[in-house]
Parts: C-alpha cells; structure tokens; sequence
C-alpha cells in the first residue's frame, strides 16, 4: 500500500514539474480556457464513462441529461452531492444501487470537474 501512494505522489510531482516546463518560454500572454460545459462534455463521453448509460434526450440504462436536468432545477437538487456520492437519489431511485457503483470514479473528480460535469447536464435544459 505505501509503494502505491508513493507511486502515485512521485507520478504527481512529475506531471506537476513536466507542466511547468512546457509553459516555461512559450510567447503569448492569453491562455485558452475551456468553458465548463466542454470540460463536461469531455469528462461525461471519457473519463467519467458516463456515456455508457445516460443519453442526452433518451433513457438508456439511466435517465437522459434531459430529464436528469429538469428534475433538479424544479427540485432544486444538489447534483454535485449526489456525484459525491453524499446525496439522495431524486430522479430515478431504482436506479440507485447500478448508479453507487460509479461513485468511485466520481468522487475522484475535482471540485472543478464535478461544476463542469453539472453545467454539462444542465446545458441540456429544453
């Protein structure tokens, strides 16, 4: 278990250090941000997976972004806590238990991920 946190702070450091390099003289004082709905959407369709069950306008395995979208803004939920896997199911609690399992992967996203995988959701608003 040590070998593995060590592993991976090593592994951190490095991508720190190698960041830093790669900014290191490079021209141009603008730096392109990526807007929290394209964060979303890239964590939603890749490392997030999520796109192996939810839609944008049908039900698959879970609900559609659409649906998942409209049931929180009329029941003002708390998706980023649900994501954290510290809130309650309010849109299809039967689905609940197959939704626990990629708690894992979710609580591993930063603060910042989770308000763009939330703005991703909500960008499917009709």
């Amino acid at each position: 278990m040590k070998k593995i946190v060590f592993l991976f702070a090593v592994l951190a450091f490095v991508s720190c250090k190698k960041e830093s390099e790669e900014s290191f003289g490079k021209s141009g004082t603008t730096t392109e941000v990526q807007k929290p709905e394209a964060l979303g959407k890239t964590l939603f369709e890749g490392k997030g997976a999520c796109v192996a069950c939810h839609k944008p306008d049908i039900k698959l395995v879970g609900p559609s972004l659409q649906d998942i979208a409209k049931i929180y803004k009329e029941k003002n939920g708390d998706m980023i806590s649900f994501l954290k896997g510290e809130g309650k199911p309010i849109v299809d609690p039967s689905q609940y238990e197959v939704m626990k399992a990629n708690f894992a992967v979710t609580k591993t996203f930063t603060d910042e991920e989770l308000k763009a995988l939330e703005a991703y959701v909500y960008s499917h608003l009709k």
